[in-house]
């Protein structure tokens, strides 16, 4: 039986009077609702909204291996944490899936055990980034909050709730498939429960107690009582379907994700194992390294540190990332998709300049970075410190090209002034062409070496030429490696429609070999060449000779390979005395 505030949730009459007894509070009667008469098509709650809920995960095939390797192209060192993740989040997608289209869907297990995921590790190691990239990877809503906004604006569950109902948002009012999102809390180790502290534990305690049913399995309600904006909408959608709404969210399926620095964690680690060597016969444990403590972090531990048992059982799955040295950062500096790099070329694009880096100029970077102690983060910082003079002055000036070099960085004031001079001492054009042209054959061995996986993803043999055409068109726009492939492809795309356009308009089946498609996909990159051009040049040199054999010998099947494109006047001649004989 339905209690009186159900009902009272659920009657669009109510949600009217109670709107509109909101506006003539705020507004003194300016305001009026005027709601056309709708007739409903049921006296029923209305079930969820049309969408393509789960059907994208029903087609969910990405295996750990897959997902392990993709992270790769993004993400320097990590091994460890990202085969966890990437196996956990694979197998709860995956089974999702399989429980959508196993036959025998009403034999369930009793009790549902998700694998939540608690990840440890220093600041500006790239938890966040990972999990954003896994996200895009699998195509599922993902929201990111920090947990200290709970403990500030209050712990009663509803800010808790929101993180749900932002996730319906990021879903595009999808609830079914915002029930298979991800939840992302990062600084989860600020809600800890501080011994020393006296005042905050409530609101901390709190905040870990209304996560608990959301991390676990519970319905939350899309609507939050007394806001104008959720009636407003609950209003809407009853004057355009006519049915009487109640929509909530079941978060069985939705996956969270909880980080922290846990700093002084490892401390009570160091004091569990000292006391546990402690006795006659037993050896004192040297002290380790924080990282190798931290990876020794029991559940206990954890109690210890501020977070109730509850708590800590809804997050099964602990992952701990390892800090970054100084050559991890100049690999980060290095890798085709990183952020810090692509983010300064954009940034000199915009002004039309075209800036490359040595690798030397890099290592320094990294050097300067490591020095801050701040992770990943630290790239940023240096990058622009050592940018900033030249950002503001070279666009006002008529330069195209600029090398970041080692110099640059150490004395950026007398490198500024030889980029100015009349008569620089450097060659700055030779020398933005000889970076360059090294960038480009590091990045096709780059793509070499991903080479069956970008294949995989994007249905597409990778030849050394294809490799080559994506480089350089990568070194040449501002892009991930992925965008790149999907260029090259774009073109081969466009050469197997020239096959079809020929097929439709001139009745001639035409299939160009790999090495002509490769021919004709860099004339599309490097020369600038369409689709028209290729058409028109087709029929002014081939049409006529090939349509004479076609009628001479019936056949209507003709291979052309690169060389035949390069010469259509041998090509021909030759055909036509083979076709005769």
């Amino acid at each position: 039986m339905k209690t009186a505030k159900t009902i009272y949730a659920q009657d669009p009459k109510k949600i009217e009077k109670e709107l509109g007894e909101f506006l003539n509070k705020k507004f003194g009667g300016n305001v009026r609702i005027i709601s056309p008469l709708v007739q409903p098509q049921k006296d029923a709650v209305s079930g969820k909204p049309p969408g393509k809920g789960k059907k994208g995960l029903i087609n969910f095939t990405i295996k750990p291996a897959e997902l392990i390797a993709y992270l790769d192209q993004y993400v320097v060192r990590q091994n460890k944490a990202k085969s966890v993740l990437a196996t956990k989040i694979c197998t709860h997608f995956n089974r999702i899936r399989h429980e959508e289209t196993r036959e025998d869907k009403g034999n369930k297990i009793t009790g549902n055990i998700k694998a939540n995921i608690l990840m440890l590790g220093p600041t500006g190691i790239g938890k966040t980034y990972l999990i954003k990239l896994i996200a895009q990877k699998i195509g599922v809503p993902f929201v990111k909050a920090d947990a200290t906004k709970f403990s500030e604006t209050g712990y009663v569950g509803g800010d808790v709730e929101d993180l749900i109902r932002d996730l319906v948002k990021e879903a595009d009012d999808d609830i079914e498939l915002a029930e298979c999102g991800i939840v992302y809390v990062d600084e989860i180790d600020k809600i800890a429960a501080s011994p020393n502290v006296i005042g905050a534990q409530v609101s901390r305690t709190g905040v870990q107690r209304a996560l608990l049913k959301p991390m676990e399995e519970t319905e939350v309600d899309l609507k939050v009582p007394h806001d104008p904006v959720s009636m407003m909408q609950e209003l809407e959608i009853f004057q355009r379907t006519g049915k009487r709404s109640a929509r909530r969210v079941n978060t069985a399926n939705i996956l969270f994700i909880l980080s922290g620095a846990f700093t002084g964690l490892t401390d009570l680690v160091r004091q569990r194992l000292t006391s546990q060597a402690i006795g006659f016969n037993s050896q004192l444990n040297r002290a380790g390294s924080d990282m190798d403590l931290l990876k020794q972090t029991r559940a206990d531990d954890l109690v210890k540190f501020g977070f109730e048992s509850e708590f800590i059982g809804r997050v099964p799955v602990r992952c701990i990332l390892d800090p970054l040295e100084e050559t991890d950062l100049y690999t980060i500096l290095k890798m085709p998709n990183n952020p810090v790099i692509l983010s300064k070329r954009l940034d000199f694009a915009a002004y039309g300049i075209d800036i490359a880096f040595e690798d030397e100029a890099l290592k320094l970077l990294a050097h300067q970075a490591f020095k801050e102690n701040t992770g990943a983060r630290g790239l940023v910082s240096v990058v622009e410190d050592a940018l900033l003079p030249f950002e503001e002055t070279l666009p006002s000036r008529d330069i195209t090209h600029f090398v970041v070099t080692r110099k640059v960085i150490s004395d950026p004031a007398a490198m500024l002034e030889d980029l100015l001079a009349d008569q620089p001492v450097h060659d700055w054009q030779a020398r933005h062409k000889k970076v360059r042209q090294k960038e480009i054959e590091y990045i096709t061995c780059h793509i070499k070496e991903n080479a069956k996986s970008l294949s995989a993803t994007y249905g597409l043999t990778l030849s050394q030429t294809r490799c080559d055409l994506a480089a350089r068109y990568f070194c040449t726009h501002v892009m991930e490696i992925d965008d790149a492939i999907k260029q090259i492809k774009k073109c081969h795309d466009a050469v197997k429609e020239i096959e079809l356009e020929i097929s439709k308009s001139a009745g001639l089946n035409i299939i160009f070999d790999e090495d002509a498609i490769d021919f004709l996909m860099v004339q599309f990159i490097d020369h600038g060449v369409s689709s028209e051009d290729i058409l028109s040049k087709f029929y002014h040199s081939y049409y006529d000779g090939l349509n004479l054999i076609k009628e001479k010998t019936g056949n209507n099947r003709f291979f052309l390979s690169k060389t035949d494109l390069m010469d259509s006047e041998a090509f021909l001649n030759d055909l036509i005395r083979k076709e005769i004989k």
